[in-house]
């Protein structure tokens, strides 16, 4: 469901945008001033006056087009948060008790060679994993293999 608002203006953006195009227009006027002159004495003043000032507006518009998205960003991920936080979970029963269906449910073990963790063969860290090998009985035993989190398989193997 999309939540009909109004969109705000984001006065950050704006004065960004208008510092570059700012910025743009004292450099050309800089260019254009010191392109008619011939002697560089008659020069700096164009380079003093527009060319400098100029360019300092074109690196701050970006850092405020920078900033602005950024918080733009922000308020996006709030919001967000906000509607996953306020969403009733589709799985809950009469209690309010949120019922969640295994991860997975398959009684064969596997592990991947080389890691710390033993899981079910439906575990979406080793589904589809061409290395995955049924568990070692020697490895559990030894503790050098745990249960994987996600998937939960029993303490005993097969």
């Amino acid at each position: 469901m999309r939540t009909s608002r109004l969109r705000t203006v984001h006065p950050v953006l704006w004065a960004g945008w208008a510092a570059l195009a700012a910025g743009a227009v004292l450099c050309v006027v800089g260019w254009y001033g010191v392109s008619g002159e011939r002697f560089a004495e008659r020069q700096l003043p164009y380079l003093a006056s527009c060319t400098v000032p100029g360019a300092a507006l074109i690196i701050a518009g970006a850092v405020l087009l920078a900033h602005g998205r950024s918080s733009i960003a922000a308020a996006r991920v709030e919001e967000l948060y906000g509607l996953l936080v306020a969403a009733e979970p589709a799985d809950a029963d009469q209690t309010g008790q949120v019922v969640l269906a295994p991860l997975a449910v398959s009684g064969e073990l596997l592990m991947v060679p080389g890691g710390t963790l033993w899981h079910r063969a439906d575990c979406p860290l080793v589904a589809g994993k061409a290395e995955a090998v049924p568990v070692d009985s020697k490895l559990v035993a030894s503790g050098e293999l745990g249960p994987c989190p996600i998937c939960e398989p029993a303490e005993e193997t097969d």
